[in-house]
């Protein structure tokens, strides 16, 4: 039988071609596009399920509103809006970035490519897949950057953060641990030791970071979180005098709000614990945070049973990312 090739000019490809394979990926998405196939490869939405009226609402909006600056080439760093947006998002997930140090790419990989030892870079995109909760991706990309920095205290506070991310205590105590020995006055390092330390139940070795991180907070809400935690790391370290004297100095004192200034108003005895979460409080890392609050809160008073009721609620939350959601877990383990 003859040889049959659909490709009418087959015979005129340099003879290096003929090695070529067929790309897996246009193979995939010419199998994603037939219609009775609902693809959950290659980050492909399920457009049918979108709610295209809203969509075209969006649109309609945008291009009536803001068609000057929607329509035109905008600053290289992207809109100054969507990075404060995307700042604000970090911070529900105890990431702390400021605006003016956020780059918009079409994807974190685009800025790498242009300069691929940049280890500043690297950062930028692990943070990137932590923000999407990638973050066994992040701690690859981190480990990355150590084969060009192998002394650089931020990747071993940020690959620190992230084995705490995926419950990997014993390496993120080894990263943060060596961070602050390069580093001692890094607040994130400080901040984060804290916490794998309170995750494996040293108390005062908590407290003992977050009052070094304290003083170091770099604005009123990160301020407000060292305070939270300095407090809870002293009451169940069985500091109580400690622990209101830290509240009685009212450290956190500029203007702030987020799930720790609420969670502080309980400790001081200012709410009751029913009015820390509110109807209003709905995203799955917020729901975590504040509940483990609550639960760590009646955990101190000696009431295990409803410690362990919000406990259960901030795993119920699905923010599994959260410190709150993290130390529910194991909150629970200690409570069987």
């Amino acid at each position: 039988m003859a040889e049959f090739n659909v490709d009418p000019f087959a015979d005129r490809y340099a003879r290096r071609a003929a090695g070529m394979a067929a790309s897996e990926v246009r193979a995939l998405f010419a199998v994603a596009s037939r219609p009775d196939v609902v693809s959950l490869a290659g980050g492909m939405p399920y457009v049918q399920a979108l709610p295209t009226e809203h969509v075209l609402e969006v649109v309609e909006s945008v291009l009536m509103e803001r068609a000057d600056i929607a329509l035109q080439y905008g600053a290289g760093q992207g809109s100054p809006l969507l990075r404060e947006r995307l700042a604000m998002l970090m911070s529900e997930e105890d990431t702390v970035a400021d605006p003016e140090d956020l780059v918009v790419t079409t994807g974190a990989q685009q800025a790498l490519d242009r300069d691929p030892r940049n280890v500043a870079l690297l950062i930028q995109l692990g943070q990137a897949q932590s923000g999407a909760r990638q973050f066994r991706e992040a701690i690859a990309t981190f480990t990355r950057g150590f084969e060009l920095a192998p002394n650089d205290p931020m990747l071993y506070r940020w690959r620190g953060h992230r084995y705490l991310s995926v419950r990997e205590f014993d390496r993120a105590q080894e990263d943060l641990t060596r961070g602050f020995r390069l580093d001692s006055t890094n607040y994130g390092i400080l901040y984060h030791l804290g916490i794998v330390r309170f995750a494996r139940g040293d108390f005062a070795g908590a407290a003992d970071a977050f009052a070094r991180a304290q003083p170091l907070a770099p604005e009123a809400g990160e301020l407000a979180g060292a305070t939270d935690w300095l407090w809870m790391s002293l009451a169940r370290a069985g500091r109580t005098a400690e622990a209101r004297a830290t509240l009685d100095r009212r450290p956190d004192s500029l203007p702030v709000s987020n799930a720790y200034a609420q969670r502080l108003r309980l400790y001081r005895g200012e709410v009751g614990p029913d009015a820390v979460l509110t109807p209003a409080d709905t995203g799955d890392v917020l729901v975590a945070t504040l509940s483990f609050g609550i639960g760590n809160w009646y955990l101190v008073q000696g009431d295990k049973t409803r410690a362990r009721q919000w406990f259960e609620r901030s795993v119920a939350s699905g923010g599994w990312p959260a410190f709150g959601f993290i130390l529910s877990e194991i909150g629970l383990q200690r409570l069987r």
